[in-house]
């Protein structure tokens, strides 16, 4: 494989990994806790944001203080894992997977998901020799992805693209897929390309925003991709 082919960095939560349920249970179950109003998914994809934080001031009018971040952000996690079990890979998505990697290109996971927890889910779902590597958040949630994604592909471009070491990833020819924002911001910051996909967190309106080419599916976004990068 030479580094002339097009690499994807796929997103987990809300991409590869179809959660809307458990997350607006997990949000919901948790302003209730805090005693916020119940949101709509509709207001969620209009309001969210990352730093999440900053999703929690539209919500609230302020920013959180740290101490109240940290009760919000360990009351969403801990409903999230009592959700999560229900949920499944987004429709088509194996087989996308298996056929990218067939065609002798190359990808990877790239998640703002704790590692730890990530890693058995991947496994879980018998995906991950479909990549090259796999990378969680391993520091405090709610952060930007834009250096976690300069990090995970320094990684890449340190060593071989494949197996068999024939070749490597090129940032400029890397396409990132994501369902946020913040995925078109990390890829612009590490030189790297985006398509965005309406199935998870945001609305249109606001993947829109981003500049980049916007979809209602993965497999087209795996076709942009391979337009983009071409």
């Amino acid at each position: 494989m030479g580094s002339n082919v097009t690499h994807i960095v796929w997103d987990w939560n809300g991409t590869l990994f179809h959660d809307t349920d458990a997350v607006m249970g997990a949000t919901n179950a948790a302003f209730t806790e805090l005693g916020l109003p119940p949101i709509t998914l509709e207001r969620y994809r209009e309001l969210y944001c990352v730093p999440v934080p900053r999703f929690y001031e539209r919500l609230m009018g302020r920013l959180p203080t740290e101490d109240e971040w940290l009760v919000m952000d360990e009351a969403f996690h801990r409903h999230y894992a009592t959700h999560r079990p229900a949920c499944g890979l987004a429709e088509g998505a194996e087989r996308l997977l298996e056929s990218w990697q067939r065609a002798g290109r190359s990808q990877s996971i790239l998640s703002m998901y704790g590692h730890d927890e990530l890693m058995p889910l991947v496994r879980g779902f018998g995906i991950e020799s479909h990549f090259v590597r796999v990378d969680g958040r391993t520091g405090p949630s709610g952060g930007s992805k834009s250096e976690h994604m300069v990090r995970h592909l320094a990684a890449l471009t340190a060593g071989p693209a494949a197996p068999d070491g024939t070749g490597r990833i090129d940032p400029a020819r890397t396409v990132v897929i994501g369902d946020a924002v913040d995925d078109a911001v990390a890829a612009r910051h590490a030189g790297a390309h985006a398509v965005l996909y309406t199935g998870g967190s945001h609305s249109r309106a606001s993947l829109a925003a981003a500049g980049v080419p916007v979809v209602d599916t993965l497999a087209e976004a795996v076709e942009a991709a391979q337009d983009i990068a071409a």
